[in-house]
């Protein structure tokens, strides 16, 4: 590198914001992941000892991957080389592997090739990555914040480790301000800030385990405020209030979060937590999700989860569908809450979900029993000449509405489906049926 280059780099280094001078340079600089990186883990092994494999660092913004992957190219001996899947094609991705391949022809040099935004890439963009990686002449590492398993191909995925990252802690995000606030050098240290602990802390609480989000408020705050007699900035609650960057909700309503918050959403229901259930409710609704998709969900819990143990359920969940159609958001969020909260409050049958299930598996796997003859179609004059409804018993002659007959097929007699539970109505249920077979006796 020439002298120009690195003073423009310097230059473009000190102009940087915040987050990005303050980017660790060590793994011991490094803050959070104590599960992959704290001493003896994984990648710290991996690191220190130089035998770095192909991976994908998954993972929230403003947690450390791309500075994980610096960190890598600085404690290597191999080339490192870097690609942004919004900016490259094909072509660039040839080129680098024809670099990385000269290397290790002429010096028995491996190259790293780190892709950020790695979910970015299109499967013709992951199929030229393929061959690369599988003969070792690049070691793959992507960052991405959509989950894997769905954005990269399964014969990439396949030769690659999936490491996940976590939202930093309160704790982490708080040292990181604090070493912000003393460095001169990359930080604003320069600067007599005064800013008290409780500020600090909201700052942690508001980041969201971003630490980008919170190193690029404190960094307005310093800038923003002018100084007082005596030349220092003073950052009280009310102005970080003003400075602080919108509160981030981690939802994309075609990913990940999606999917586990609804996911969470429908298990609070199942698992009677009202005060769950209202809390992913509320980031779904905060996070802009389609009213109507939450009102669905609601419907297929009450009648998978609650049943027959509290049939008005069903009701409820429909009546807070169309509740929602007719009067919109945000007012709709009201009935969303009724019924999320009395699914959840409601006594709890699968036994028609699981009946269901077990009839279509014998449908689907068994051979398919005929209708019995007394059951079949009368309502035509000539049916009885081939047998169909002869010896039918119209149950409401009988005492109780009820009268011992064969509906299933020859094939299935005996089979039980529905298996009602003790819980909630579905108890009254279970007592008729039972009722109904002393019946028999």
């Amino acid at each position: 590198m020439d002298l120009f280059t690195m003073n423009m780099e310097n230059q473009l280094r000190k102009n940087a914001p915040l987050a990005d001078r303050m980017r660790p340079e060590t793994l011991d600089e490094f803050l959070g992941q104590s599960h992959i990186l704290g001493k003896g883990k994984f990648l710290n092994r991996l690191i220190r000892a130089d035998r770095i494999c192909s991976m994908i660092f998954y993972g929230p913004p403003g947690v450390g991957k791309t500075t994980l992957a610096r960190i890598i190219a600085n404690s290597t001996k191999m080339n490192f080389e870097k690609l942004s899947a919004v900016m490259a094609g094909v072509k660039e991705i040839r080129d680098v592997a024809n670099k990385a391949e000269e290397s290790l022809k002429l010096y028995n040099k491996r190259t790293i090739l780190f892709i950020d935004e790695i979910h970015r890439f299109n499967k013709a963009q992951q199929d030229a990555l393929l061959p690369y990686v599988e003969r070792g002449i690049i070691i793959l590492i992507g960052a991405t914040t959509e989950n894997p398993y769905f954005e990269v191909n399964k014969a990439l995925l396949s030769r690659m480790m999936v490491l996940p990252l976590k939202s930093l802690t309160e704790e982490d995000i708080i040292q990181i301000l604090k070493r912000a606030l003393k460095d001169e050098e990359k930080g604003i240290g320069r600067f007599k800030v005064n800013i008290g602990e409780q500020v600090l802390d909201f700052i942690a609480k508001s980041s969201n385990g971003d630490a980008r989000a919170a190193l690029n408020s404190l960094e307005i705050a310093v800038l923003s405020t002018p100084q007082d007699q005596n030349g220092i900035i003073n950052i009280d609650m009310e102005t970080i209030k003003e400075c602080l960057l919108t509160k981030y909700v981690k939802y994309d309503k075609a990913g990940d979060e999606h999917y586990d918050t609804i996911s969470a959403f429908i298990k609070s229901m199942r698992g009677s937590d009202p005060d769950a259930a209202l809390y992913w409710l509320a980031k779904m609704i905060e996070s802009g999700e389609d009213p109507k998709f939450i009102a669905r969900r609601i419907i297929i819990c009450a009648s998978e989860d609650v049943g027959n143990a509290d049939p008005l359920a069903l009701n409820i969940a429909i009546s807070a569908f169309n509740a929602v159609n007719v009067i919109g958001m945000p007012e709709g969020r009201i009935p969303l809450a009724q019924a999320a909260c009395y699914i959840a409050c409601a006594p709890k049958s699968n036994a028609a979900y699981v009946g269901i299930n077990r009839a279509l598996e014998d449908v689907r796997n068994k051979p398919i029993g005929r209708v019995p003859a007394h059951l079949r179609d009368a309502s035509y004059k000539e049916a009885s000449k081939l047998g169909h409804g002869v010896g039918y018993k119209y149950p409401h002659d009988y005492e109780g509405a009820y009268v011992k007959q064969q509906y299933l097929p020859d094939e299935l007699l005996g089979i039980k489906y529905y298996i009602p539970t003790d819980n909630g109505y579905e108890k009254k249920i279970k007592e008729y049926l039972n009722k109904t077979i002393d019946l028999e006796k």
